[in-house]
């Protein structure tokens, strides 16, 4: 037979809960919402990270076609150039050279001759001035058959891109032409957090500026298509998920 006594009843069930006072549940939300607070910014700045556009000036928008083609600056000689030496009349004098890393080359009487920095008609003059010594009045002509440029004549495409590459600078050449050079943009590539490093001449310092090759090139975003000027940089991050 079982017997119940009341005063063992909260015992059975365990005993009586202590009620929080209006006190103790205001600070237990102050200890919680912090927590909270850090969790949703710490997510904030993932999704904004991982998708958002980089921030910074941009370029003006350039047209997938050129209304008008006109020249470039004029061509400055690389390392690894090829170039031909052409006396006129005085073959013998000619030579096919290639540029050496040192950015000098040697010609029949002419030896170690600079070329690097220099325009063919400004090689051509140096060349003519040292030939001059030895027959009377010579034409000279200097003819680039192979282009590397110079780093500051270089496009420059690192990072998240299927063939990271340098390029040589084209008149009229645009961020899609350099992209498609390189074969398009990683699988994991944030192409719309990517920028272009430029020096500015008017200011003496190198100014970036903001791409949005996501819209470029998986969108079809028109606008988003810029020129590209000789020695730029495009760096094109990871995106973080």
């Amino acid at each position: 037979m079982f017997t119940y006594f009341p005063q063992n009843a909260a015992r059975i069930q365990g005993g009586p809960r202590a009620a929080c006072s209006p006190s103790q549940g205001r600070e237990r939300m102050r200890m919680t919402n912090p927590v909270r607070l850090v969790a949703a910014a710490a997510t904030a700045l993932l999704v904004l990270s991982g998708c958002g556009g980089s921030a910074g000036p941009q370029l003006a928008p350039a047209s997938f076609v050129a209304m008008q083609e006109g020249p470039g600056e004029e061509y400055v000689i690389g390392p690894l150039d090829k170039l031909t030496v052409h006396v006129w009349r005085n073959d013998e004098l000619g030579a096919l050279v290639q540029v050496r890393p040192d950015g000098r080359i040697t010609t029949p009487l002419v030896a170690d001759m600079p070329a690097v920095g220099k325009t063919p008609t400004m090689l051509a003059e140096d060349i003519r001035l040292q030939l001059s010594q030895y027959i009377a009045e010579p034409l000279v002509t200097v003819i680039v058959n192979e282009f590397a440029g110079t780093f500051s004549q270089q496009i420059r495409v690192v990072g998240a891109t299927e063939k990271p590459a340098s390029l040589p600078y084209r008149a009229n050449m645009t961020l899609l032409d350099a992209m498609i050079a390189v074969g398009g943009l990683s699988e994991f590539a944030s192409g719309n957090r990517a920028k272009l490093i430029r020096f500015d001449k008017s200011i003496g310092r190198q100014r970036e500026y903001a791409l949005r090759l996501g819209d470029l090139l998986k969108n079809g975003e028109t606008r988003a298509n810029v020129m590209l000027a000789p020695g730029d940089v495009i760096i094109i991050p990871e995106s973080m998920f």
